[in-house]
């Protein structure tokens, strides 16, 4: 056998497997995959195989790779939404709902209703997912906690809250505590502080932030404000276009506060 000639003819393929092994290497050392495929890339790569790094490729990497395109195109798609009209927005479900009557849909367009000043239309909207089966679900609790609180409701949007499970997603983690800190603060209790504190922390949204910014100004604590506007006006200067277009409501708010305490 000519050795020489196979590694002329197929040394770039050679090649081409020590680079892809070194990039499923670093993959699975930053995502944690586990000792045993560290162990298995690592001797693959000292030892010139590439069994292993096949079944890691396309066991682990591709799919990884496939999740995090998935992700990605879910928040565009998240922040495109977000900077329509909300009229439109409150249109476009109405016409999805019409198409397929789904929990999501239905407490979408609820939450859109009341954002909008249309309690009546959300009541409408979420009363068939209020009891059954749906009653306990996140989504739906937090769509009722919300049209509690556009009705003056504050304590039956507390004790919706009280019922969300806080580990479903860091979302609605984020929207749980923003929500009953403003039930907190409608009602009058001091903890309200500290909840718009525990919602900031890897918050999804600058919503938190900035409600506890004008929370702290209505307290008639100017010096905390100012320090949590500050910290959001840095977030607004180092965000991408499309994510400060997604904010621009928080965004807002903050620069009346600012103008606010001059």
């Amino acid at each position: 056998m000519d050795v020489g000639g196979l590694l002329h003819n197929y040394g770039w393929l050679l090649g081409l497997f020590s680079i892809l092994n070194i990039v499923c290497l670093v993959h699975a050392v930053v995502t944690r995959q586990g000792a045993l495929w560290i162990v298995f890339l690592a001797l693959n790569l000292f030892l010139g195989g590439f069994i292993a790094t096949l079944f890691y490729t396309f066991m682990v990497l591709v799919p990884s790779l496939q999740g995090s395109r998935r992700a990605a195109t879910q928040a565009v798609q998240r922040g495109v939404e977000a900077i329509k009209p909300l009229d439109v927005r409150v249109r476009e479900a109405q016409q999805a709902l019409a198409e397929s009557d789904t929990l999501d849909r239905r407490a979408e367009l609820a939450n859109l209703q009341a954002r909008a000043g249309r309690p009546e239309e959300a009541q409408a909207t979420l009363a068939p997912l209020l009891s059954g089966i749906y009653a306990d679900d996140p989504v739906v609790l937090l769509s009722a906690a919300q049209l509690d609180l556009a009705q003056g409701n504050p304590a039956g949007a507390e004790a919706r809250l009280s019922r969300v499970d806080l580990r479903t997603s860091a979302a609605t983690r984020t929207r749980t505590l923003t929500l009953l800190a403003l039930a907190q603060e409608q009602q009058g209790e001091p903890q309200a502080d500290a909840t718009y504190r525990e919602a900031s922390v890897g918050a999804t949204t600058e919503e938190p932030r900035a409600r506890h910014a004008a929370y702290l100004l209505r307290q008639g604590r100017p010096e905390e404000a100012h320090a949590v506007l500050d910290a959001l006006a840095k977030t607004e200067r180092q965000a991408s276009p499309l994510y400060r277009k997604q904010e621009r409501e928080w965004f807002a708010l903050a620069a009346e506060l600012r103008r606010q305490l001059r």
